[in-house]
């Protein structure tokens, strides 16, 4: 059968380690990237390197993306020489970028007036985990989709969630790094302030990383705000997108939300300050500077 491949774009941190735990029960597996050099770091003798989107899209029926926006997404799917004009058959994409909800959700009605089922399936974890195949996946779309590519989902991630229809899987994204905003916040506020009040460095890394405020925010961040490495970690401005989505449905639902907006406040002064390129731990940046004091060990 022609179209018989299953078929991954994307081959950045993320993607390139999914992709290469996929192509080891996926055959023919078919891979891209618009940067052709990416495809070099791909382990595996039997991926066949797809030359262009509608090369790829053309020889497969079950595609995934791991793209860094909807304008990615977007081009990616419906621009010229892309996967809608190319597709043969029946075609299902699962797209793990996280982007808006309502944006998925229009990927979704957009497609299935051509035939073709799309589900969003945003992922959640490090680069170490996608080269386990540990990750979080959340998907939403079809329940018979989802059924169906279980088999290729459990190669990428630890834990499969089903989340519910079209735009399900962005909206548990948002919300679970909402919460994870929070978090960072709290310790970016709080922690130059027990410097400040004459609390050593070492003693509150101890603490917070061991006792009831211990989380995976302080865990991953503290130690790297101690040694102040504010670099080789996701940038604030590109996760801002899980804030307007949460933003969107608050106002759509009329919702209170008070730690929501002070957490928001906090990204946004970090981002006026000039740290917008700087991971969320660089929020630290402007409370420090507010009390004239630094939580370092340097």
């Amino acid at each position: 059968m022609r179209n018989s491949g299953i078929g991954f774009i994307g081959l950045g941190q993320m993607g390139l380690g999914m992709a290469n735990n996929l192509a080891k029960i996926a055959a023919p597996f078919y891979a891209y990237d618009a940067v052709p050099a990416a495809t070099d770091r791909l382990d595996g003798d039997d991926i066949i390197i797809a030359s262009t989107l509608g090369n790829l899209a053309a020889n497969c029926h079950l595609i995934f993306l791991c793209l860094p926006s909807a304008k990615e997404v977007n081009e990616v799917i419906f621009g010229a020489g892309g996967i809608a004009e190319s597709a043969q058959g029946d075609l299902a994409i699962i797209d793990t970028s996280t982007i808006d909800r309502l944006e998925a959700i229009a990927i979704h009605d957009q497609l299935a007036g051509r035939g073709i089922v799309y589900a969003d399936c945003p992922i959640s974890g490090l680069p170490f985990r996608a080269t386990d195949g540990t990750l979080t996946l959340m998907f939403g779309g079809s329940r018979l989709l989802f059924d169906r590519a279980k088999p290729q989902l459990d190669t990428m991630g630890e834990f499969i969630v089903y989340c519910g229809e079209s735009g399900a899987g962005q909206m548990m994204k948002a919300v679970n790094n909402i919460i994870y905003d929070i978090n960072i916040v709290a310790l970016c506020e709080v922690l130059p302030l027990a410097v400040a009040g004459g609390l050593s460095t070492e003693a509150l890394t101890q603490v917070v990383t061991t006792a009831s405020a211990r989380s995976f925010a302080g865990d991953h961040f503290v130690p790297r705000m101690l040694a102040r490495q504010f670099d080789n970690d996701f940038p604030m401005e590109d996760a801002y997108k899980d804030i307007l989505n949460v933003q969107r449905i608050a106002i759509e639902k009329r919702a209170m939300t008070p730690l929501v907006n002070a957490m928001t406040s906090s990204y946004q002064n970090a981002i006026a300050a000039g740290y917008g390129r700087e991971p969320k731990s660089a929020i630290i940046k402007i409370y420090e500077k507010a009390l004239g004091t630094e939580f370092s060990d340097q």
